[in-house]
């Protein structure tokens, strides 16, 4: 499980406000496949929403602190049937990179000026 400061903890919150959930836990729980389906978006968003379809508070802190554990995520925020989760992207290499060619010339406006009549 990833520990973060408070201040990082208070921003992350705020941007996570906009956010919907990503991830639903249904009545079959934390099952292997919602694992995977977690994984794979904090793989691409780093900060996701889940919804928990459970009434049990309790139930669904043992799943934050579970999921958490298992994929090395930071738990952001707990509120109502809402989990917060962040895990930061591994540094991707730079050389997958390729830089655009450039354009051979200068650029053509499209608009056609015309004479103004004067006046």
């Amino acid at each position: 499980m990833l520990n973060i400061s408070s201040d990082e903890r208070r921003v992350l919150r705020a941007r996570a406000h906009s956010l919907n959930p990503v991830v639903s836990i249904s009545q079959n729980g934390l099952s292997e496949s919602v694992v995977k389906e977690i994984n794979a978006s904090l793989a691409s968003h780093q900060l996701i929403k889940i919804r928990v379809y459970n009434d049990d508070r309790e139930l669904r802190e043992q799943f934050l602190a579970t999921i958490c554990e298992q994929l090395n995520a930071a738990p952001i925020q707990h509120i109502g049937k809402l989990l917060v989760l962040w895990r930061p992207q591994p540094d991707k290499p730079a050389t997958t990179a390729k830089p655009r060619p450039r354009r051979p010339g200068p650029r053509q406006s499209k608009r056609s000026f015309q004479g103004s009549s004067g006046g």
